[in-house]
């Protein structure tokens, strides 16, 4: 466990940059203070508690700081995206992208709206952020989250005016898009990593997956059973009219069948993924290769084969299946697509510890602007815990942990080596990231001025 002194010396010299890029002297406090009360001993996160456990007086001025306009996060995201890719980027690394459900009362916050919450696995009034989360190890550090708005949101203009949405986030956008978009955010901000995951509600898109494959990415997505695909062996011709115009649409030599029934006929085989808290993690998975129903419509509507890709599935102990599309390569083990497929489940983890120890649905104001703000810092807070718990790893020692300390420009992050593998009793199981640090904070630790 790291004293108060030394972990506080820590977090002063990963926030350098970050708050360098604020600017303003005041910003730079409020920041330290922010991520200090994410940090604190107050069971509740948001502003109030935070305030009146650290500056009892000024609860005002740290309310206007993360509330405030005036300051753009997107620097810090460039930042954070190079610290990330620092810590757990390159090869080995994987992008998960999924939603995040945050249960709120009332009409007025931003983005709240009745619709599908994860949190609670049912509909409910909520709100609901696109994730992107970069892994290594089962080592989740979050690189973007972004507020999807539902149409009764994107639709009503005066409506996300006065919750301060930015014109250019205004209209309809649908999660696949917000994911793509902010896919080629954090690849521009340097973030390296093997392939993307995504469950059904994105996969199930076919502009979502050809969007991966257009960006030259390597994926496995979760679809739905009833997903059209063709065999492989399926040949594509254009009829020719004897008379008249020549015809419009090509002919598929088969008709399409569902996920489901593509793999009625398979060879299933039970593989363990990785071991869990209570024990072996195991199922039976099946793979074909396959062609998509996604490519051009014919003449009945039924769209044409696509790429190839594998079809996988998944059979469950309690009698549940998954269905899921890769283009990873023809010779890829079925093994390894399992093992690529179970790995999503990694950016639970990293939502789970943001939610519990650092407030991430603990937020209470309305605006665009704070609620951002507030998630922009809970994730660099986050990045800083897995920083201290990949740099305690054993094996890491204390001269690549002094090293760690000067904290790299963007640029420098992005081409700097990636951590070692974690230590395997970090593999194993979600930990409290909270739990190495010292708390409560002795009377002698002051905050920044």
């Amino acid at each position: 466990m790291l004293d108060v002194r030394e972990w506080e010396a820590e977090l002063a010299e990963w926030l350098e940059p970050f708050l360098n890029a604020l600017g303003h002297k005041a910003r730079q406090r409020w920041a330290g203070v922010y991520i200090r009360g994410l940090l604190g001993r107050t069971e509740r996160k948001s502003v109030q508690p935070m305030a009146a456990d650290l500056t009892p007086d000024d609860y005002d001025q740290l309310h206007n700081f993360i509330a405030s306009r005036s300051w753009d996060g997107a620097r810090l995201e460039t930042i954070l995206a190079g610290k990330a890719d620092a810590l757990v980027g390159g090869k080995g690394a994987i992008l998960v992208i999924d939603d995040v459900a945050l249960p709120k009362k009332g009409s007025h916050s931003v983005g709240v709206a009745h619709q599908y919450c994860g949190a609670l696995g049912k509909q409910a009034t909520c709100q609901v952020l696109v994730s992107l989360t970069l892994a290594r190890d089962n080592v989740p550090v979050p690189v973007a989250l972004r507020l999807f708005l539902p149409d009764d949101w994107a639709t009503n203009a005066e409506r996300c005016r006065r919750a301060g949405v930015p014109a250019d986030r205004m209209g309809e956008r649908t999660k696949p898009q917000i994911a793509l978009d902010e896919l080629d955010r954090v690849r521009a901000g340097g973030v390296r990593f093997d392939m993307v995951v995504a469950d059904a509600g994105y996969g199930d898109g076919a502009a979502f997956r050809k969007g991966l494959s257009a960006r030259g990415l390597t994926w496995a997505v979760g679809i739905q059973c009833t997903q059209s695909v063709y065999h492989t062996a399926v040949t594509v011709t254009w009829p020719v009219a004897p008379v008249g115009r020549p015809r419009k649409h090509a002919v598929a030599s088969e008709k399409p069948v569902a996920a489901a029934a593509m793999l009625e006929t398979a060879t299933w085989q039970r593989l363990t993924w990785r071991t869990g808290t209570k024990g072996p993690l195991s199922a039976e998975f099946a793979a074909v290769r396959v062609r998509v129903a996604d490519g051009p419509p014919q003449s009945n509507r039924t769209p044409l084969p696509g790429d190839e890709a594998w079809l996988i599935g998944e059979r469950r102990s309690t009698g549940e299946r998954k269905y899921y599309l890769s283009n990873l390569p023809p010779d890829t083990p079925v093994r390894t697509l399992a093992a690529r497929i179970k790995a999503r489940w990694v950016c639970e983890q990293g939502h789970q510890q943001m939610k519990e120890e650092l407030g991430l649905d603990h937020f209470e104001g309305r605006s665009w602007h704070g609620l951002h703000h507030h998630l922009l810092l809970a994730m660099i807070t986050l990045a800083f815990l897995q920083h201290l718990r990949l740099a305690s790893a054993p094996e890491r020692g204390k001269n690549h942990r002094r090293r760690q300390r000067t904290a790299p420009s963007p640029d420098a992050a992005r081409h700097s080596p990636s951590h070692s593998r974690a230590d395997p009793h970090l593999r194993a199981a979600p930990m409290s990231l909270l739990s190495v640090l010292a708390r409560p904070a002795p009377a002698g630790v002051e905050l920044p001025k």
